[in-house]
């Protein structure tokens, strides 16, 4: 029973974070007139860190084993790095309702890399509600083709290949964190990554592109590393910690709704009728994915069973040095 709970506090959790997620698309949709791709990566990530770090000291985590370091290191860079630049990418050539909406298959492929490797067991019932949330926000893609921007379809294929980053990160995290803490794991992994993109931004004169933000643009900068830096990566790993990776992937189909609300006021994308047939199967797919029936006898869910031969620390135990 307490496996179940802690699932669905971590799906929760995952849900919280997916919607600043989504406010970020479309402050990012904003910001990527006047800055590239590679910049607002170093933005996002480089006040990311600065909020994390102390954070972490302050707490005094539990920081990953020294033979860890590599492994977190890659991750960090792969995800706070590339997913991120291709994710700023994507957004420049379509909107961001479209882009999220893409970013939507993200369960999908977390639920294949998981299973390809052996590390989560994948239920009838749980490849259902992947399926319904990802076929629905496809469906809504699909049926929203002619009013997009020109060429828009290239954003989103590059947006499904960041989500890609993103689901071997989801997959290949859980253990890291199981090993460390939360807030460990994340502030080395997230600091790796912006080391890397300041070191690509200074060599390419890049960085120099904030100098000329004007203060709106520098609001727009603050949130996006706060709130989506910091902030909704903060709890996403916290909702890994909790949940398995395709449940908590699942959650990302709520990020599309979240994302066109806040665009058609920053910059005036009209909020289609066809985000009500997506965010339907996004509730509906969410609840599947993210409920099991008890087995007969044990009061277990299949993937509480599944989760229960690994003890993972908590919150508590994971912060102590």
């Amino acid at each position: 029973m307490t496996q179940i709970r802690s699932q669905r506090l971590g799906v929760q959790i995952a849900i919280v974070s997916s919607c600043v997620g989504g406010t970020a698309a479309a402050v990012t949709r904003y910001l990527a007139a006047g800055a590239d791709p590679l910049t607002l990566a170093i933005l996002r990530w480089g006040i990311g860190f600065l909020c994390v770090f102390p954070v972490a000291l302050l707490l005094r985590v539990r920081w990953p084993q020294r033979y860890d370091w590599l492994g977190i290191a890659c991750l960090g860079i792969a995800f706070f790095g590339l997913f991120f630049i291709l994710y700023n990418l994507a957004v420049s050539y379509t909107t961001a309702a479209r882009a999220s909406l893409a970013l939507s298959t993200l369960p999908l492929q977390t639920m294949l890399v998981g299973g390809l490797f052996g590390l989560e067991k994948l239920t009838p019932r749980k490849s259902l509600g992947v399926g319904v949330a990802v076929f629905g926000v496809l469906g809504a893609l699909a049926s929203g083709l002619s009013a997009a921007p020109h060429g828009a379809w290239r954003g989103e294929l590059i947006m499904i290949s960041a989500a890609f980053c993103m689901a071997c990160y989801n997959v290949w995290s859980r253990p890291f964190i199981q090993r460390s803490s939360v807030l460990g794991f994340l502030t080395v992994g997230m600091g790796c990554g912006a080391a890397a993109l300041i070191v690509a931004g200074v060599l390419t004169i890049r960085i120099a592109i904030l100098a000329a933000f004007s203060s709106r643009q520098w609001l727009g900068g603050i949130y996006l590393g706060v709130a989506g830096g910091a902030g909704a990566f903060i709890l996403w790993v916290l909702a890994l910690e909790r949940a398995t990776p395709t449940r908590v992937a699942s959650t990302m189909a709520v990020n599309p709704i979240a994302a066109a609300l806040l665009a058609s006021q920053l910059v005036g994308e009209p909020i289609a009728p066809r985000l009500i047939f997506g965010l339907v199967a996004v509730l509906a797919g969410i609840w599947i994915a993210a409920t099991e029936r008890r087995e007969p006898g044990n009061g277990l869910s299949a993937a509480s069973a599944m989760d229960s031969g690994a003890a993972r620390p908590s919150i508590t135990e994971a912060n102590q040095s």
